[in-house]
């Protein structure tokens, strides 16, 4: 079973990277002013959209961003493979995920997001104003390239020519067609079942691991490949390391998600 979040109790300052990924959809410039207002020590940020998507691609409002732009993120950052990183956003938000994602995708593996919110990070750890800067790294990802699907690979799950199960991490309303707030077409991915995302958190924080699992048990088998998407990409992610931690062996990713979908392929709807 893998471990995707942490405690602010389990957390060793001294050994320790963090990654500030706050941002508000719709306020593209608010995350990075709350982290030159505040962060952890020693924290660096990554946006989103200039950072975590390559927004200049057609494939999704959040589209996947390529292997030169993930090297050059991380060793910008001053990362090596070996680090113990630590993620964190403004809780019960899907962007420190994303980067858990990416990361995992460059072949980290010693990774974890903090389970709680901001709020209560600045209770707990160190805080500064001060931005830390680090010398370049040159490290070599392990690229993990499994746990990322195409549409052509989505197209075949759902022509039932490849084993896996797609999940939607869109609402309920948004699966079975009845509105569609963002995207031109109403649906959803042919084959796909649903799980809302928004179920994965409570009281500020996400879900403690065996409540996560009791709510993610019964979804799919845990033998067979499932695959977290949503509408741009954004809130599989947490869907994607929930899956992780509740025991499920291959989870993947469908980053292009449902706005990519919809470029090509047609859609069901669910009475």
């Amino acid at each position: 079973m893998t471990k995707v979040f942490i405690e602010l109790s389990e957390i060793d300052i001294k050994s320790s990277r963090f990654i500030d990924t706050r941002f508000i959809l719709g306020e593209p410039s608010a995350g990075y002013e709350a982290f030159k207002e505040c962060h952890v020590s020693g924290a660096v940020y990554w946006d989103l959209e200039k950072d975590l998507s390559d927004m200049d691609d057609f494939k999704g409002r959040h589209p996947m961003i390529s292997k030169e732009k993930m090297i050059e993120l991380v060793q910008n950052s001053g990362l090596n493979l070996d680090d113990k990183i630590i993620i964190y956003d403004q809780g019960e938000a899907p962007f420190a995920l994303r980067a858990y994602f990416l990361l995992e995708w460059a072949g980290f593996k010693n990774v974890r997001v903090i389970r709680q919110s901001f709020e209560m990070i600045k209770q707990q750890l160190p805080i500064t104003d001060e931005v830390t800067q680090y010398t370049k790294s040159n490290m070599t990802p392990l690229w993990n390239d499994e746990i990322y699907l195409t549409m052509d690979e989505v197209r075949d799950i759902a022509n039932g020519k490849r084993d896996g199960q797609l999940i939607d991490a869109r609402s309920s309303a948004r699966y079975r067609g009845e509105i569609e707030p963002i995207d031109h077409i109403a649906g959803h991915i042919p084959t796909a079942i649903n799980y809302d995302w928004e179920q994965l958190k409570r009281d500020g924080a996400f879900l403690e691991q065996e409540l996560m699992e009791s709510q993610l048990s019964n979804l799919s088998n845990k033998d067979k490949p499932v695959i977290a998407y949503c509408g741009s990409g954004v809130t599989a992610a947490p869907l994607y390391a929930s899956l992780k931690e509740a025991g499920y062996k291959d989870v993947k990713l469908y980053v292009g998600s449902y706005s990519d979908w919809i470029r090509e392929n047609d859609v069901e709807k669910s009475n």
